[in-house]
């Protein structure tokens, strides 16, 4: 069997469990989920857009989520703690996890095989393509958890007015 057809199965299994696993989560905390511990994070920016978006337009929101990054746990969440019908979510689920599923077994092979190629032809070269690519990930890691602290939840401030 083809290594890409492989992992992207394989890839696939990952995902419809995932993202099933996190609709059920919310289907099974519901509006549970907007009270105690959890309601911070309910109610941040990423939490309201993609809750704002599945009302507006459904499960294409969820089947498009796939092709997001940090966008697609939150759709699933919020698709199941908004109780979006199992017939509608279904068919969004496994056309944007096969979507997804596919773009990662060949892009993520493709990119594998380029850095394998650069670390045997030019070690030097992939040591740094590695350190660069590590430095941007902690880059951007720093910035949003700062922009995070800096910008104050409505819930912060209704607190500390008592």
């Amino acid at each position: 069997m083809d290594k890409i057809a492989l992992a992207a199965g394989a890839l696939y299994v990952i995902v419809l469990l995932r993202a099933g696993g996190t609709f059920a989560v919310g289907w099974l905390a519901g509006s549970g989920a907007r009270r105690g511990r959890f309601a911070a994070r309910t109610s941040s920016a990423k939490f309201r857009r993609a809750e704002r978006a599945i009302q507006r337009w459904g499960a294409p929101v969820v089947a498009v989520s796939f092709l997001t990054v940090g966008f697609q746990t939150a759709a699933n969440f919020l698709a199941g703690s908004m109780r979006m019908p199992l017939s509608r979510y279904l068919p969004a689920l496994f056309a944007g996890g096969a979507a997804w599923a596919l773009i990662y077994a060949t892009a993520g092979f493709g990119f594998l095989k380029a850095l394998g190629r650069l670390f045997a032809e030019r070690t030097a070269y992939g040591v740094s393509a590695v350190a660069v690519l590590l430095l941007v990930v902690g880059v951007v890691v720093v910035y949003r958890r700062r922009r995070a602290v800096a910008v104050p939840s409505p819930g912060d401030a209704a607190s500390g007015e008592s």
